[in-house]
């Protein structure tokens, strides 16, 4: 019985928690960044460099020529396939950057929550007191 409560314990820690809803939200957001690439960027490039796919480009270690990647892989045929390599550097570059730039965002928040000035505490019952005999003695 000491386990299974140290394990909820555990489970249901802040920390423990807000990861498993980082990796959801990551999980996510990775889907949303390969569309990205796939769908609408990687066009645009295959588009500025005349219709070249990154992903295709692959070395046959035995010599032959096959239409594609996949049909190298089906062959049997060793491949050096650098076009998934750069495809996957993009990719990478593309996440860094959405990430850097929300890190930034975020943190410009908090500068600015840092720089707005607290409103400061109500005075105590003493320095309520205190203030009340000050004035009194002010009018006098």
């Amino acid at each position: 019985m000491g386990m299974l409560k140290e394990f909820k314990d555990f489970a249901l820690k802040g920390n423990v928690m807000d990861l498993a809803v980082a990796v959801i939200i990551g999980g996510a957001f990775g889907k949303i960044v390969t569309s990205l690439v796939e769908d609408l960027l990687m066009p645009l490039i295959g588009l500025a460099t005349g219709g070249v796919s990154f992903v295709d480009k692959f070395y046959a270690f035995d010599g032959k020529t096959y239409a594609s990647l996949d049909e190298a892989r089906k062959a049997g045929a060793g491949v050096f396939a650098y076009g998934s390599f750069i495809q996957s550097v993009i990719d990478f570059l593309i996440i860094a950057f959405c990430i850097f730039l929300i890190v930034k965002a975020l943190n410009n928040i908090r500068k600015k929550e840092a720089a707005v000035p607290a409103t400061p505490p109500a005075p105590s019952t003493t320095e309520k007191l205190l203030m009340e005999i000050r004035d009194s003695l002010q009018k006098r």
